[in-house]
């Protein structure tokens, strides 16, 4: 499902520009990302799995050695990467712009198949977090790779930090969300 959601993803496209490569990365990478998450136990699924929010826990946003290896091997597995030297450095470079304070949940993927966009799963999904940042008063932060996404997590209290553009590629919008009283 994840798959889906984002293979029209303006990013990924832009990395790969052939669909079956595109398709093949984001499976592997959407199952790598799930298995380093899952530990948090931070996943929210709708009952039917046809959305997701995959969270990373306070202080463990940033992968390890080990997890950036895996997730790098997601992509250098596939071969067909257009631009695997510009889009690992953008990544990098994206990271380098994360918050380092305050403490913060940090939204590493929100998906919803296609099929079921559009009828409120997205903010099933995010509601039991946003609702426990709301409690222990901590902040929430995320990238969002489509611009359409930027009023969706504006709904829920995400404010624009600023629009980081990859190099040579498509805009990034880095959003925070303060927690709500």
């Amino acid at each position: 499902m994840l798959t889906r959601a984002f293979l029209d993803d303006p990013v990924v496209a832009w990395a790969f520009k052939a669909e079956k490569a595109r398709q093949h990365a984001l499976e592997r990478f959407q199952a790598t990302r799930l298995r380093q998450l899952l530990d948090d136990e931070e996943v929210w699924t709708t009952e039917d799995l046809r959305s997701a929010a995959l969270w990373a826990a306070p202080g463990k946003w940033r992968p390890g050695p080990r997890e950036e290896a895996q997730i790098a091997r997601c992509f250098f597995h596939s071969r067909l990467i257009a631009r695997l030297p510009l889009a690992s450095l953008g990544w990098q470079l994206l990271e380098r712009r994360h918050p380092a304070t305050p403490e913060h949940w940090y939204l590493a993927v929100l998906g919803t198949d296609p099929s079921a966009q559009g009828r409120g799963l997205g903010s099933a999904v995010l509601a039991s977090m946003l609702a426990q940042c709301d409690r222990d008063g901590v902040a929430a932060y995320l990238e969002s790779s489509k611009q359409r996404n930027v009023d969706f997590y504006g709904r829920h209290g995400f404010r624009v930090l600023r629009e980081y553009r990859l190099l040579g590629g498509p805009p990034v919008w880095l959003m925070w969300r303060d927690p709500r009283p």
